[in-house]
């Protein structure tokens, strides 16, 4: 365990740029290590320089490969950029993780590109707030912008997506994603639709498709365009870095940027609210009445609602004990 002292010399060196402190950073978020919530406070008021691009949408879409040709653009302007890719699998199978950093190589040997990934390792629960303090620490460090690129269209792809400032969806002209994106609630988070892959049979018609389906799209304030890329041919990076821009900026004209980041903050707060009481909750008492109670199963003489009635009075009255 960091002691505050340690912490506050990693926070000097995480500032000053220092890579290692970088790393060393998110692995205590990572971790969950308990000194964790002391650097995350600590960096806070650093916090708002860095502009956060999400990236989602179906596997095999080419989102890596996109994110590989717009951090080069970022790069040519001499801005900094981090990168969080979010895996599902595990770390060591070899799977699509390793994949996006192979083709990611080029930019990671970037002095001014950091790229980290994160693995579910089996559990989605904490994963977007996880990216979300990642994206903290690396908005802390000093980079232009930050990128998270998820790789699925689940729950925790779509919290992770939420806690962006531009949303980017990233479609395939392959029949049937317009359609999904619309059931996994893309259509609702998205700024931006990338259709790539549009050199394929089929693209004309997805856009079609996609364009349809904005028509009955309750947003208001900003229609989300619809952009064609062959990203593995660096087709359309520029177009989709200039929409991002006019994404940014319409935002900041409105207002809309701070109300979005508020809504974030707000919804990180009650996270962490909820993460501690569960925390303080499950501890060996509750578990223990838990047990008891279950023992005559076909004999229970009350509810799962009574049951946890009773088990949240134990809990006030323990507060109300070390008060």
């Amino acid at each position: 365990m960091a002691s505050s002292s340690q912490n506050s010399g990693l926070v000097i060196n995480l500032l000053q740029g220092d890579k290692r402190a970088l790393a060393k950073a998110i692995s205590l978020v990572e971790n969950d290590e308990d000194s964790s919530s002391d650097l995350l406070n600590e960096i806070y008021l650093k916090l708002g320089r860095g502009y956060r691009i999400g990236i989602t949408g179906p596997p095999g879409a080419g989102k890596s490969t996109l994110v590989d040709q717009l951090t080069k653009e970022f790069r040519k302007q001499r801005k900094g950029v981090g990168i969080v890719a979010v895996d599902p699998t595990s770390p060591f199978t070899g799977g699509a993780l390793l994949g996006d950093r192979v083709r990611m190589s080029e930019i990671a040997m970037d002095e001014g590109v950091y790229i980290r990934s994160m693995a579910t390792r089996g559990s989605v629960g904490g994963l977007s707030k996880k990216a979300d303090d990642v994206a903290d620490i690396l908005d802390a460090f000093g980079n232009d912008y930050i990128i998270l690129e998820t790789v699925g269209v689940g729950q925790s792809e779509l919290d992770i997506a939420e806690s962006a400032d531009t949303t980017v969806v990233v479609l395939v002209p392959e029949s049937g994603d317009s359609v999904q994106a619309m059931k996994a609630g893309l259509m609702e988070i998205a700024d931006l639709f990338v259709l790539n892959k549009a050199d394929r049979a089929g693209a004309d018609q997805a856009f079609t498709e996609i364009q349809s389906m904005l028509e009955l799209s309750n947003k208001k304030d900003w229609r989300p365009p619809i952009l064609k890329s062959v990203a593995n041919q660096g087709e359309g990076i520029a177009e989709i870095i200039e929409t991002i821009a006019e994404h940014r900026d319409f935002q900041s004209q409105q207002n809309l940027l701070e109300k979005k980041r508020k809504q974030r903050l707000f919804k990180k707060i009650k996270s962490i609210v909820r993460f501690r009481f569960e925390q303080a909750f499950w501890d060996e008492t509750a578990y223990k009445t838990i047990d008891e109670t279950l023992e005559s199963y076909r004999n229970l003489k009350m509810s799962p609602y009574k049951i946890a009635d009773e088990l949240i009075e134990n809990f006030k009255r323990k507060l109300e004990r070390k008060e």
